[in-house]
Order: C-alpha cells, then structure tokens, then sequence
C-alpha cells in the first residue's frame, strides 16, 4: 500500500506543531498591551487588523493538530484538485492540503498572506515537504491577490486570514465555488458578519460549527 504523504511528512509536521507551542509566549507577549476588548475590536476591525497581525508577524499562527487532520482528510474525500487558502502564515495549514492535492494525484493551491517574512517560511516549508510545486504562495493583501487568475472550479476553501476579512474572501471566490465546495473557516468566532451569511436560510450554504474553532460549510447552490 502507498504510504499517504500526510504521514511521510509527520516528523516536519510534528517540529512544526511544536515550535508553534512553543510560540505561545511570544504571541501573549506581542499583544500584552491591549485590553481584551481592544483585541476583540482589532480582530474585528477591516483595517485595524493589520496593526493587530503586524505584531505577530514573527510568530507561527496555526490551526490546530486536529485541524490540520480534518483539512488533510476534506482534501482526500472531496477529491480536491483546486483549492483556495486565505492566510498562510508558516504554512502548516497548506502542507496539509498539498498533501491532500499529491495524495489525489495532483492540482494546485492558491494561498495568500500579507507578510513577506511568514511566506518565505512556508515556502521553505513546503519545499522541505517536496510540494512546492503545487502551490502558489501570493504576497500580498488577498483582498487582491485572490481577485484575479482562480481556477474556473475551486474544490475547498480555507478561511484563517484577517477574519473582519472572511465575507470579502468569500465574495471573491463564491463564483467559482463547485456545487458540493466545502468552505473551512478557522476561528470563525471572531467573524460574526460571516456566519450570519453561511448560516442564513436561503443563503446557497449548508454550515455548522465543527469542534471548538471551526466553521464548516458546505456549496449547495
């Protein structure tokens, strides 16, 4: 049986996941200045959010293990072959979906992140990873960079950028969403606007809160 690339990748996963954690400090240290409330308006905030990421820019901000599990395995049972990524960071979310793109025998992944420094670092990654070649990393606002130049049909979408951002990724990619498109959105919490939209009735979408942090919908219209 052909070992799945997910697993010949968990020594460069685990590291990953580890020094994650190990960031945690940094990230508390990064944003210690600012109330609860002032983050919670950052986070919301459709340009304060920039100030809010411009401290972390150093540090990994990742899904969670079982997360990264579950974009592997929509990846695999959607039989992906195009998916949009909004937020690359380290790219410890996009190593799990180009491994459900190799394991499918192919495609391409289209990821954004607005940290030059943070997409040098998953390009590294996915490198390491032998994967680079399916995925095509944009440096810059997404708000551009995913306007232009998507595939005719996109299979799966992940949300965990700016997450005032989330309705505005969505309108960029909705038209190109296949029938049965599943959309992940990451920490979805913090993007009220958005779930409103998935979850209204009538709205084209099928969606439920999935585990503690996630939001997943599924293309019905």
């Amino acid at each position: 049986m052909t070992i799945p690339t997910i697993t010949s990748l968990a020594p460069l996963l685990e590291r990953l996941f580890s020094e994650a954690d190990a960031a945690n400090g940094a990230i508390h240290a990064a944003i210690a200045d600012l109330s609860d409330a002032e983050r919670a308006r950052m986070m919301r905030s459709k340009t304060a959010y920039r100030d809010l990421y411009g401290r972390l820019k150093d540090v990994p901000l990742a899904v969670s293990r079982e997360t990264g599990l579950l974009l592997y395995m929509l990846a695999r049972s959607s039989r992906a072959r195009a998916i949009v990524e909004f937020g690359t960071s380290f790219g410890i979310s996009t190593l799990h979906l180009a491994a459900g793109l190799r394991d499918n025998g192919g495609g391409r992944l289209i990821t954004s992140e607005f940290e030059p420094s943070k997409a040098a670092r998953a390009r590294d990654n996915l490198s390491a990873a032998g994967l680079i070649d399916l995925v095509d990393i944009r440096e810059g606002d997404a708000l551009k960079t995913l306007s232009t130049d998507l595939p005719d049909t996109v299979d799966l979408v992940l949300l965990d950028g700016a997450k005032a951002l989330y309705p505005e990724i969505l309108d960029l990619v909705e038209g190109h969403l296949r029938p049965g498109a599943i959309i992940v959105a990451d920490n979805a919490d913090d993007s009220p606007d958005y779930l409103a939209r998935v979850r209204a009735p009538g709205s084209g979408y099928m969606s439920t809160p999935f585990a503690e942090d996630v939001e997943l919908s599924v293309r019905i219209g």
